[in-house]
């Protein structure tokens, strides 16, 4: 099926600004509260939300097989797992509908007010039920930096990362999206200089800057699924902050990775951007040596060059960029990941998200992550209003935005905004 969604000439009869991440080629999806307390799934374009709900219900996707209630649920999920050749039939409809040249919703106003919201009378949710949660590690900059900061920096990486997608399983239950405020978590730290731990908040928060896919309904248990097959069932991305306890996870990771440190919260943005949306910046990924042994293999272009940012709000304060990376770093592919996550037969569901682990990049202003900007905090980051950072302060809001642009078009992820409170206080009862 060709994707006339993306045709760069095409425009809108909605408005869409030039520097908008949401032009009609992007067409992402995401679920969102209507002003009449419905949720529904939804897409955007410009600054426009567009109720698929309803859009369905008014039969505007007459010929396409879905079922009644397809979009009047509270996640894609349903959605994600009818497939690939669903989500491009919906999504080149939806360009028709609301083409500059289609008159039919256009000038129907009665219909137009049934569908159409803006962006103030919607909130957007949660976009999927998150079943599982897989964080990857494959930043060969962000390795390297780690390994060098806290073991030998002549052997930073360890002896498996340049052959195996390192990854571990975190918790889904605390993956939330954009605007919903998280605590500074407690947890058992080691102090400089001590032979015991202590129990108290975590001083090291810090951000991770990241991207995560969303997978279909992929494989039955036992059934890897190939290299060269993986694209196949992954929806979309969001841009990710997979928060930190740097002192929480420094004390618990040996000898079996991250947990109190890791699993505390981590942030989404709310429209997942189609694989499909983001065929026109696809690059190569950075050449692997030593060579991946062969189900591992990639031929192609298999990364994305998504600009990616963080910035650090105080409170009451101005917005300071603290880093500027690229998703096109990345070292293992999503394809290599999906194919080495399934090897074994670990069934893939639809929901299930995959992070990529932090993205750095070459330069310092290209580390994703406050322990390698501030070199564990030896290196302070002065903002906007005067006042430094080494990590994230109780108050301070965490931004982050991605984006893909080209001489025809720009697509992008929107952001996702996240205020660091402080340690949860249990009100008292009377």
């Amino acid at each position: 099926m060709p994707l006339s969604a993306n045709n760069p000439n095409r425009t809108s009869w909605l408005y869409v600004n030039k520097y908008s991440d949401f032009p009609i080629q992007n067409i992402p999806f995401g679920v969102f509260l209507t002003r009449e307390d419905i949720i529904t799934i939804g897409t955007r374009i410009g600054d426009t939300a567009i109720d698929l709900g309803a859009l369905h219900q008014l039969g505007y996707f007459d010929g396409i097989p879905l079922t009644d209630d397809i979009f009047l649920q509270d996640t894609l999920n349903d959605f994600i797992a009818d497939g690939r050749k669903t989500w491009r039939a919906v999504r080149n409809r939806i360009a028709e509908i609301f083409d500059a040249n289609n008159e039919t919703l256009k000038n129907n106003t009665k219909h137009k007010e049934i569908v159409c919201f803006r962006l103030d009378e919607i909130e957007m949710q949660m976009p999927v039920l998150v079943g599982d949660y897989t964080d990857f590690y494959s930043s060969k900059e962000h390795a390297t930096n780690v390994g060098a900061m806290f073991r030998d920096p002549d052997n930073a990486l360890l002896p498996n990362w340049l052959h195996i997608p390192v990854g571990y399983h975190g918790r889904s239950s605390s993956i939330i999206t954009t605007h919903i405020p998280i605590h500074r978590p407690q947890g058992q730290t080691l102090p400089e200089g001590a032979k015991a731990p202590v129990f108290g908040p975590s001083k090291l928060v810090d951000f991770e800057l990241e991207m995560a896919f969303i997978t279909t309904d992929a494989n039955d248990l036992g059934e890897p699924i190939p290299v060269e097959e993986a694209e196949e069932y992954i929806f979309g991305l969001v841009v990710f902050n997979d928060w930190s306890a740097r002192d929480i996870q420094k004390w618990e990771y040996v000898p079996l990775g991250p947990f109190l440190g890791k699993n505390f919260a981590s942030s989404m943005s709310p429209w997942i951007v189609t694989l499909d949306a983001l065929e026109p910046f696809r690059v190569s990924s950075p050449k692997q040596d030593p060579k991946p042994l062969e189900y591992l293999q990639t031929k192609g272009k298999h990364s994305f060059d998504i600009h990616l940012e963080a910035g650090i709000i105080p409170k009451g304060g101005k917005e300071t960029t603290v880093c500027k990376t690229n998703f096109k770093y990345m070292y293992w592919n999503m394809a290599q990941q999906l194919a080495h996550h399934t090897v074994n037969g670990c069934p893939v569901n639809s929901g299930d998200m995959m992070g990529s682990g932090t993205i750095s990049g070459p330069t310092e202003d290209s580390y994703g992550s406050m322990l390698e900007l501030t070199w564990k905090g030896t290196k302070p980051i002065k903002l906007k209003d005067g006042t430094e950072r080494k990590f994230i302060n109780d108050y301070d809001t965490v931004v982050m935005r991605g984006y893909c642009e080209n001489d025809d078009v720009r697509i992008g992820f929107g952001q996702v905004k996240t205020q660091l409170l402080p340690v949860f206080n249990p009100k008292k009862k009377k």
